[in-house]
């Protein structure tokens, strides 16, 4: 491999062999492996309803459809996190807020969420929506105390976290199982624990919510089951499918889950082992007791005090065909981001921003590479 992405797919022959299968079917889409793929992830996140779609922005657009949301409806979500959710929810005019992180896991708090609501006197909320950055879940059962305080949605923006599953009453749950939200929303992108090429997947356990979404997937239309050439339109929707070629990727790869989950949490050891040795210079995000995906390896700098700043070590090890990543700009840095801001406000956000890059972590990212990796970041620490 002569460029070191920040993450990339793992197909092997037996993900082929189930592709060119579904390729011979007489549906390659609304088909056989579609209803499988749903029903296998349903019960891989112990949750009633899970539906597919052709990716994480769409699972996450289906998601603020299903709940409702309308002109001026209040959304809050965290400053740091992938465009998709702000984007969605500023076409659908919602009023949206953004809330501080934590500096080093670059994650809105129960903290940071509650004086975003204090400070924007917000008395009203339609929705929250949490983002577990690199897959790691942290304050799940806060976020749903809150939630159920202000009386508000809770949706789970857990792309990075498909896989990931944290500890309630002495028993870890699968983020996606919906018991302390009340819809989740996955990413099958390539660098994601999984893939299916793109893709997407919306899980919860509210049937009205499931209808709506299984509508609103496929343009709006309900169908008559008893026959099948008439259907009705209930609302305006999209086509949101994934076809069963992609579905049967998933399937695949769904199956190899745990072995790259596994493999990843060995590269994330390597990492935290050999980095932290130079604690003086770099910092570790710490999260409390979970079973994350390791979609991201999270590493803060001291750049003030090697006099030195962050895109000069992305372009030191991109010229050294590393490529690592920001993960991610401040959603209120954007053209887009219109409002005007207090940057006192985001402390937190300001420093993950300046200080925290992500490294390349895949499953097959040998420990050559790995060491390559550490040696080449040491060497520019050093120099």
């Amino acid at each position: 491999m002569k460029i070191i992405p920040y993450g990339r797919q793992y197909i092997d022959i037996e993900d082929i062999r189930i592709v060119t299968k579904s390729l011979k079917q007489d549906l390659i889409t609304t088909g056989s492996y579609v209803k499988k793929f749903e029903s296998k992830f349903s019960k891989f996140f112990k949750v009633k309803y899970a539906v597919s779609c052709n990716s994480g922005t769409s699972a996450l657009h289906l998601a603020l459809m299903a709940i409702n949301i309308k002109k001026n409806d209040v959304i809050i979500m965290p400053a740091i996190n992938f465009i998709a959710v702000y984007n969605m929810a500023k076409l659908m005019n919602a009023k949206i807020f953004l809330a501080d992180v934590d500096s080093l896991t670059g994650q809105m708090t129960p903290k940071t969420l509650l004086e975003c609501i204090k400070s924007n006197k917000l008395k009203k909320i339609k929705a929250i929506v949490t983002m577990y950055l690199g897959g790691y879940p942290e304050n799940v059962i806060e976020f749903y105390n809150i939630k159920k305080k202000f009386n508000c949605y809770l949706i789970e923006d857990a792309c990075h976290a498909l896989g990931s599953k944290y500890l309630y009453k002495k028993d870890y749950l699968s983020i996606g199982s919906c018991k302390h939200s009340d819809i989740s929303t996955f990413s099958l992108h390539p660098v994601k624990t999984i893939t299916t090429g793109e893709g997407g997947i919306v899980t919860t356990d509210n049937k009205v919510f499931y209808k709506k979404i299984l509508s609103l997937r496929s343009h709006g239309i309900v169908k008559n089951n008893k026959c099948h050439w008439k259907y009705n339109l209930s609302t305006s929707g999209f086509n949101y499918r994934l076809s069963d070629i992609n579905c049967a990727l998933g399937l695949g790869q769904l199956k190899k889950i745990n072995k790259f989950i596994n493999y990843r949490k060995k590269i994330f050891n390597i990492y935290k082992n050999e980095l932290k040795k130079i604690i003086n210079i770099a910092n570790l995000p710490f999260y409390k007791i979970s079973k994350p995906s390791y979609h991201l390896f999270l590493i803060s700098f001291n750049f003030k005090k090697i006099k030195s700043n962050k895109d000069k070590l992305i372009k030191f090890l991109r010229k050294n065909n590393i490529f690592c990543q920001y993960h991610y700009i401040p959603i209120y840095k954007f053209k887009l981001f219109n409002q005007k801001l207090n940057l006192n406000f985001y402390k937190g956000a300001e420093t993950y921003y300046k200080n925290t890059i992500s490294l390349p972590i895949f499953y097959d990212l040998n420990f050559s590479l790995q060491n390559k990796i550490i040696n080449k970041i040491k060497f520019f620490l050093n120099k």
